[in-house]
């Protein structure tokens, strides 16, 4: 596929920074996207590469080489997993922290996908997710259900959509957590793209979260979440609004306070799942054990 070429002439006052300019201008492409544009000198001012952060003015030129991407790579990978529950129909994993769920910008290999498709027989139900009927962040831990037949696939997506399926997470979360539900609907922050946030205005989709205080160190909660609305980034949004956002989430957590325990990663992991089997209609409830990293983290803050 050739290299898509566009040119235009800047025709407003006040306009952003280029690489804040060119998302708005371009929705389907990313900030970060436009950004490696100008870091290689495939966008153009007047005829010179220029910096991110300058903003055109009236009668500027602007010259765009449109980069081709690599695209998704759904090759079979020799990649462990470790296998809670599968028969002939369902799969589900013990997702470890740091694996990707599907192939995607800045991850097209090393997957769960991949993993999935070098272990069983996937169904075409999705070009990049064959399977898939629900993701983790990738730096959550925790079960993980894939179907092994395009049937399951319906069914269990069935059950997510009517909200069937139970989910129970443990998190580490800064401060003390109280016993509480949340209640506050979530939308996307309209200045940055990968961050969700409480609607004040009652525009965002609705999200509940039930918490439960599971131990409380001087420092530290370890703290049992029942989401009841499945949205993107919930559990961890709802933390934050609280004033106790997860140890080591970088994105709506405490800098100083992650760095002072070292924290690699969002500490959330998926530990229940309970669900109607999509072909025996058998009630399944499924299990993964806490990881060592986050017992360890919370020991730590005595």
């Amino acid at each position: 596929m050739k290299n898509k070429l566009d040119d235009f002439t800047i025709d407003e006052e006040n306009i952003d920074r280029i690489d804040i300019f060119l998302t708005k201008r371009y929705k389907e492409y990313s900030r970060s996207y436009f950004q490696e544009l100008i870091e290689k000198e495939h966008v153009l001012l007047n005829g010179r590469p220029l910096k991110k952060r300058e903003v055109p003015a009236i009668g500027d030129q602007i010259n765009i080489c449109f980069k081709n991407r690599p695209g998704p790579d759904l090759t079979p990978q020799s990649i462990p997993l470790d296998i809670i529950y599968e028969d002939a129909h369902i799969i589900a994993v013990n997702k470890p922290a740091f694996m990707v769920v599907h192939p995607a910008p800045g991850n097209w290999s090393n997957t769960f996908v991949n993993a999935l498709l070098n272990h069983c027989t996937l169904p075409n139900t999705s070009e990049f997710r064959p399977g898939i009927v629900h993701r983790l962040d990738k730096e959550t831990s925790g079960i993980l259900l894939a179907a092994k037949s395009e049937l399951a696939h319906q069914k269990l997506c069935e059950q997510f959509a009517q909200r069937v399926i139970q989910k129970e997470y443990v998190a580490i979360a800064i401060g003390k957590v109280p016993s509480i539900r949340i209640d506050m609907p979530i939308k996307r922050c309209p200045t940055h793209r990968k961050k969700m946030i409480i609607s004040q205005e009652n525009e965002g989709k609705e999200a509940i979260t039930d918490m439960e205080l599971l131990g409380y160190n001087g420092s530290l909660s370890k703290v049992r979440l029942f989401p009841k609305t499945g949205r993107t980034h919930q559990l961890r949004v709802h933390l934050k609004q609280l004033g106790n956002p997860i140890l080591g989430d970088k994105l709506y957590g405490k800098n100083s306070i992650n760095e002072r325990f070292g924290a690699m990663r969002h500490y959330l992991h998926a530990k229940k799942i309970s669900f109607i089997h999509p072909i025996t209609q058998k009630k399944l409830e499924l299990e993964a054990p806490l990881p060592k990293d986050m017992e360890e983290i919370f020991l730590c803050g005595f």
